[in-house]
């Protein structure tokens, strides 16, 4: 363990960062188009590192190296389908998804985006879609402030309650004042910190094995289950299920609220290509990075870690290896990341109520300063409900991140994609995709054995997309 005090300082400094950015923040934040998306303002740089940070949240330095621990090189196919999904969502998604929220009545949210693509004036699609967001990122949120306190108990030896409490407090405070330019611009920060942490540690870690031939000796003694592609930990051949599982997690992208609004925020679409080259650079490091870490600890965690402790390998790593100085900055990179996600998601989520039911449902002629203090509140309800999730301490990071994403990534992928590409599309058709593919992820995640086995998003993903077609064909131009 890195020094008490040293470890002590580096995250009071860290939060005091993230507190003053929050108060510029409060200064710039004058509508809720501002609070919410912040202005569309934002460059290349923050653009690609924000949707980065966001999207990877404590899952990368917790959940993925853990998943790499327990399961060996079985990871690197969630990590190629991440990579992809990256790739494609910029690629495919991006440039249209930012033109045509502005074109549309220069929408804030999703929801706002359909109702106004498919000139909705039942309101119907908004609220549906609004609603499923918010049930996810329940899940999602969670994930963040469980990431939160396994971190501050490692560290810090805190009971598990007050540790997540603690963080759920710390991400409040600069989201309830700055909104999504203090969001952003923290996520800029901590994205370089994040991606300090997984190239430092899995280095220092092969080092400390001798070098690259010697950590994959260590690996086989261990078990050389874990040097195989095609194998699982306990030597069973992988099956079809198990590889299209873990490529599908790339399916995810294109349905996820808070990396879509970074390209919604974006200055201009025309930024966007110096933004994709450098967050595509950015994940392809810390993937790497995170999955070193977790195959790195394999050789040198004396005894194993088990269960959801396998999770924590990251910062025993860098307990273990590292001078208390830098190690105190590297375990600040982990808490960067749990709060670049919680953040956003705190926000997005934040955006649903405020924007499409307070707005959208009951005040539409609200003033913009008291639309910015409704949803600086409703960041606050969000934060607790999101918390009671969070208290149980065997609560597995990456079961709640798998979760929200295949609902995202169900629910709002298809219906995203078919809306910014296929004219024909109608109302009905995108509230039949929404529908189905989030009963289909809640259906699909309580069965087991057989077919069930595949990871929820996938089926979900294909079903969506059926429904958007079916309907759509079937419904009225």
């Amino acid at each position: 363990m890195a020094t008490d005090t040293t470890v002590t300082v580096t995250f009071v400094v860290y939060l005091l960062v993230l507190l003053a950015i929050g108060i510029a923040a409060w200064r710039r934040t004058r509508d809720l188009s501002d609070y919410i998306l912040g202005g569309r303002k934002l460059g290349s740089w923050v653009t690609a590192l924000s949707a980065g940070a966001s999207d990877m949240s404590g899952w990368l330095l917790l959940g993925l190296p853990g998943f790499a621990y327990a399961a060996g090189l079985e990871a690197v196919w969630i990590a190629a389908g991440l990579l992809l999904g990256t790739y494609l969502n910029w690629r495919i998604v991006a440039s249209r998804l930012r033109r045509q929220t502005e074109q549309h009545g220069n929408a804030l949210t999703l929801p706002e985006f359909f109702e106004a693509r498919f000139d909705d004036h039942s309101r119907l699609l908004r609220v549906i879609a609004a609603f499923f967001i918010l049930l996810f990122f329940m899940f999602y949120t969670s994930s963040g402030l469980a990431a939160g306190g396994k971190l501050f108990n490692a560290v810090f030896d805190i009971p598990y309650a007050t540790a997540v409490t603690v963080g759920a407090l710390a991400v409040i405070g600069y989201t309830f004042l700055g909104g999504f330019f203090a969001v952003s611009w923290t996520d800029l920060v901590q994205g370089l910190l994040m991606a300090l942490a997984l190239v430092l540690v899995p280095a220092m870690a092969m080092v400390s094995l001798g070098g690259a031939g010697d950590a994959l000796e260590r690996l086989e003694a261990v078990n050389p289950h874990l040097l195989s592609f095609f194998t699982g930990s306990d030597g069973q051949p992988l099956t079809w299920i198990a590889i299209a599982s873990l490529l599908g997690w790339g399916l995810g992208y294109f349905g996820q609220p808070h990396i879509l609004a970074r390209f919604m925020a974006i200055h201009s679409y025309k930024r966007l290509p110096r933004a994709r080259r450098i967050a595509v650079s950015w994940t392809a490091i810390t993937l790497c990075g995170a999955l070193f870490a977790g195959l790195a600890g394999i050789g040198v965690m004396e005894p194993p870690l088990t269960g959801a402790d396998s999770e924590k390998v990251f910062i025993y790593l860098i307990n273990g290896l590292l001078h208390p100085v830098p190690a105190g900055i590297c375990l600040a990179a982990i808490l960067a990341a749990i709060m670049s996600t919680a953040d956003s998601q705190l926000l997005v989520a934040s955006a649903a109520l405020t924007d499409d039911f307070y707005k959208g449902l009951f005040r539409k002629h609200a003033s913009e300063r008291e639309l910015v203090w409704v949803g600086r509140g409703t960041v606050i309800g969000i934060a607790l409900l999101a918390l009671m999730f969070a208290l149980d301490p065997q609560s597995k990071v990456l079961d709640l991140v798998a979760y929200a994403w295949a609902g995202f990534g169900a629910a709002f992928g298809p219906a995203i994609i078919l809306a910014l590409f296929w004219p024909r599309m109608t109302r009905n058709g995108a509230l039949a995709g929404i529908v189905v593919g989030a009963a289909t992820v809640i259906s699909w995640e309580r069965a087991s054995g057989g077919i069930f086995e595949l990871y929820e998003l996938v089926p979900g993903f294909i079903l969506s997309a059926a429904a958007i077609i079916t309907v759509s064909l079937l419904d009225k131009r």
